[in-house]
């Protein structure tokens, strides 16, 4: 698959490589497993040489060795004796760049823990000591968000906001994905479209398997994930395990019963069968997989709660393939696809309401998007945008078929949302029903 969207990205990493020629710059780019870092890095630096060193779960002196070859295949200069550690080799970039700009690539920088975490402190100190006359172009790339975030954001560790420029790179947006179906496909369908935005909310290296493999429909879609040797069947553990250390088996409980739709405290409580609260609070804020959801203007920050995972795949997996593992277990590949497209229907109808959440942001034209509820759970508006400046709203329910749409009943349910926010009275609004076809 070709090269598609990141043009803000891009720019935004020759614009720091440009600054790096007067000043050292220590770029952070972050973003869950499969996604494109190391992609958008070579992309963005596609005409000069980059220093990748990427860090395995080996010995310190190991690395080290295999990083040696690769400075001096990239610099045209050997190294004189040695690095036993990555100090040294650090150090050596950092002062060979006064004399020459250099761009230097770590992926998988969070696993310097496994391996010394003392790296850390060793970096700290030879960066600040060598930055003022360096020209060097560094870039940190890591796939464990919690990790990261203890790395950088943690006041207490020794890289505490020493990066120059923090990046987080996300899916491609429902736009890029009608692109890239348009591309390859040009007749694909409404449920195509749909299909491959459920099932890989824009993770780069998912839609490209699909791709690269002509898989368009949401059929061939299932096929190819639910089969003997599939990369798809293991993803959820090998993403997540490396996160939740030994008590994954706690988050996976929590993960699988929000996917199955038990989405507030206590229906989580009651599927997992303990309290949870700090685990919540973990997946939220640490982890950031799940997300808090509150009826649109609400005022307080811990009532009418509910969760969701914010990961499409991570949804689809611990729906179907967490929870049926045992299927799996005996290689009933042909059942578990059955169940699947059994429920797919309802698993999509919940996808195609985020769909359309997505794409109005994508238009950066509102101040709020969110939901509306009343405070017993009902009277629920799928989507609720708002302008505050301009005083507007716009109520909209999401059906996968207009048809279904009731126009009244919505009417109702706004009546119900100006009732609990009278202060919103003087605002226009307007009502609609989005389907498939306005995707």
């Amino acid at each position: 698959m070709k090269f598609f969207d990141r043009e803000k990205e891009v720019a935004l990493l020759q614009e720091i490589n440009q600054k790096s020629l007067t000043n050292a710059q220590f770029t952070v780019l972050t973003g869950r497993r499969r996604i494109g870092k190391t992609t958008l890095v070579f992309k963005a630096y596609q005409n000069q040489p980059i220093i990748y060193l990427f860090v395995s779960r080996k010995s310190e002196k190991d690395l080290c060795s295999g990083f040696m070859r690769e400075i001096e295949s990239k610099v045209g200069i050997p190294m004189l004796g040695n690095a036993n550690t990555f100090g040294e080799v650090f150090e050596y970039l950092m002062k060979l760049s006064r004399e020459r700009p250099l761009t230097v690539f770590i992926d998988e920088f969070q696993d310097f823990k496994f391996v010394n975490p003392s790296v850390f402190s060793d970096i700290q100190r030879i960066w600040d000591l060598n930055k003022e006359h360096g020209k060097i172009n560094l870039i940190v790339g890591g796939s464990i968000n919690s990790l990261m975030n203890e790395i950088f954001r943690d006041n207490k560790q020794p890289l505490y906001q020493r990066e120059t420029r923090f990046i987080k790179l996300h899916g491609f947006s429902p736009s890029v994905l009608k692109d890239i179906l348009s591309y390859y496909h040009p007749n694909y369908t409404h449920e195509d479209l749909l299909a491959l935005y459920s099932f890989t909310g824009g993770v780069a290296k998912y839609v490209e398997l699909f791709i690269d493999n002509q898989i368009f429909t949401c059929q061939q879609m299932v096929d190819f994930m639910v089969r003997d040797g599939s990369t798809f069947l293991d993803e959820g553990k090998v993403m997540l395990i490396g996160e939740f250390g030994k008590e994954y088996g706690t988050y996976f409980s929590i993960l699988s019963a929000i996917a199955g739709g038990h989405t507030t405290r206590n229906e989580i409580e009651d599927k997992v069968g303990k309290e949870i609260g700090g685990y919540l609070s973990k997946l939220e804020n640490d982890y950031e997989l799940i997300s808090k959801r509150q009826p649109i203007y609400e005022k307080t920050t811990n009532k009418n709660v509910t969760y969701s995972l914010k990961d499409n795949f991570l949804t689809f997996w611990f729906r179907f393939i967490f929870k049926f593992g045992y299927m799996l277990e005996i290689g009933s590949y042909r059942k578990l696809r059955e169940v699947i497209m059994r429920d797919y229907e309802t698993f999509s109808g919940c996808m195609l309401e985020r769909y359309f959440r997505d794409k109005l942001a994508e238009g950066e034209e509102f101040t709020r998007i969110g939901g509306w509820w009343d405070r017993k759970g009902g009277n629920e508006i799928d989507i609720v945008t708002a302008e505050d400046f301009e005083r507007k709203l716009d109520f909209i329910e999401v059906k996968r078929q207009p048809e279904r749409f009731k126009p009244s009943l919505l009417e109702e349910k706004i009546k119900f949302f100006f009732q609990a926010h009278k202060e919103l009275a003087s605002f226009i609004y307007t009502s609609r029903c989005l389907s498939m076809e306005d995707m």
